[in-house]
């Protein structure tokens, strides 16, 4: 049996998408007998706890005084390369087949370090600013080219670039047909979904609603807010729910969320990873961008007319209220589902694994 090892976090600073689509990966590669092994700090925000639920082994490392540290250029690399490995060391596992690492703290030098427990080391990246010492790189950003990684990469280094390998659940391409059939028809703006991520540190969620509260939308639109369970604004926004004008439902964690997007009729999100799961279902989408790092993915997109981004959250309710007035308002969401849908296929992460497995030991 091939085991493979994640070096990856989770907390209220770094958000929880990396250890999401790391998770889909391991999902994607559990069926296929591999053993798939988590290593993760306990950093306020972790999710530790769901990925034993998912059912994998989690290698804890020791706790940090001060989260921020982890993500600062001055990250003391070498500690946690050696942290890495001693807890490794605990496994019955003399040499890792696989080790992927999605962490923007960690370079090279911890690549060349941990070299000596695994037979190979994959990256994945969103940013190609720092050099990289290995076999595999995924970076499924829209606009990334294999050129942003010369002089970043060895030349034999294997790149996959491109939401051709979104890391998405299997869901997604399953429901993708069924998604873009009912776009094609006559679509009505009925059912909106605002889903800023798992932690939402900043509240866009609020903002948004705030944003949308009296714009004269249909009195029979439907608003589900998708939160994570940890964000520190839940209660808040829940609160919020309460005093909208048409009906808010607020979730947490949830299961379907490949089925809540493609029952939406238009979503308000970031530019991270669940832009592409909107994508592979024709999902018509408002972007606000969340972090500078998520920028140029952002622009990418909107260059392709896949996204409307805003930058000033109070611009929605403008945007709306003019969708509204549209007499040829099917059109345009007819036009964003189309551009939207042609981003990716949602069969990436199935790809990344044919890949991975085709390396030679």
């Amino acid at each position: 049996m091939m085991t493979i090892a994640f070096r990856v976090d989770a907390s209220l600073q770094i958000g929880t998408g990396h250890v999401m689509r790391c998770l889909v990966l391991a999902d994607i590669l559990h069926e296929n007998k591999t053993r798939c092994i988590f290593i993760c700090r306990p950093l306020v925000g972790h999710l530790i706890e769901l990925i034993n639920q998912r059912g994998y082994q989690v290698l804890i490392l020791p706790a940090l005084q001060n989260d921020s540290n982890l993500m600062d250029s001055g990250t003391d690399w070498l500690k946690d390369a050696r942290e890495t490995q001693e807890v490794l060391s605990s496994i019955d596992c003399a040499l890792l087949d696989r080790l992927f690492v999605d962490h923007y703290a960690l370079d090279y030098r911890w690549e060349q370090l941990l070299r000596a427990n695994a037979h190979r080391i994959m990256v994945i990246d969103d940013l190609a600013d720092r050099t990289h010492d290995c076999d595999l790189l995924i970076d499924q950003n829209l606009g990334r080219s294999e050129q942003d990684y010369c002089g970043l990469l060895k030349s034999k280094t294997i790149r996959l670039i491109g939401p051709h390998y979104a890391l998405l659940r299997p869901e997604f391409s399953e429901l993708r047909t069924q998604s873009l059939f009912r776009r094609a028809q006559n679509p009505q703006l009925n059912h909106l979904l605002i889903s800023m991520g798992g932690v939402d540190l900043d509240n866009v969620t609020g903002q948004v609603l705030d944003a949308i509260k009296s714009c004269p939308l249909s009195q029979d639109l439907r608003i589900t807010v998708v939160m994570g369970a940890k964000a520190p604004w839940l209660g808040k926004v829940q609160q919020q729910a309460k005093q909208m004008f048409r009906l808010t439902n607020v979730k947490t964690n949830v299961n379907n969320m490949a089925q809540i997007m493609a029952d939406t009729d238009l979503a308000i999100g970031g530019a991270g990873g669940t832009a592409w799961e909107r994508c592979s279902l024709g999902v018509p989408s408002l972007v606000i961008v969340l972090s500078e790092n998520q920028r140029a993915g952002a622009l990418a997109l909107q260059k392709k007319n896949a996204v409307i981004i805003f930058d000033r959250v109070e611009d929605i309710g403008n945007w709306l209220m003019s969708l509204a007035d549209l007499e040829d308002s099917q059109t345009v969401l007819k036009q964003l589902s189309c551009a939207a849908s042609q981003i990716t296929d949602g069969h990436g992460a199935r790809r990344v694994a044919q890949e991975m497995r085709a390396l030679n030991v």
